[in-house]
């Protein structure tokens, strides 16, 4: 099943071509020096956002927060899995939290 994600995650970065996928245990996509997406060993998608946005997608996808090696990641909403069926529409979610990383100061 992990493998199976990591398909579906690799096939939505490729998607948005201003990142790439990095790790290659711990696979996620980061710029700006943060983390904004994440496939975590359940082999569950989390994507970065602001507070408000996180609060307000967690509602409107019916998710929660996201939670990687046990840990709730700050402003992660974990993409349920009937999302994945249209990934064009994650990837304007995924170029969503790129652009609202790039807000941010750089590390």
């Amino acid at each position: 099943m992990w493998e199976e994600k990591l398909k579906i995650y690799d096939e939505l970065v490729n998607k948005c071509p201003r990142f790439e996928r990095k790790g290659k245990s711990m696979i996620y996509t980061s710029a700006n020096g943060y983390m904004f997406s994440l496939l975590n060993k359940a082999g569950e998608i989390g994507i970065r956002f602001s507070k408000e946005v996180q609060e307000e997608y967690i509602k409107a996808f019916s998710s929660s927060t996201y939670k990687s090696y046990g840990a709730v990641m700050k402003g992660y909403v974990l993409i349920p899995d009937h999302m994945l069926e249209d990934l064009d529409n994650v990837a304007n979610y995924l170029n969503e939290s790129y652009d609202y990383v790039m807000t941010l100061n750089p590390k």
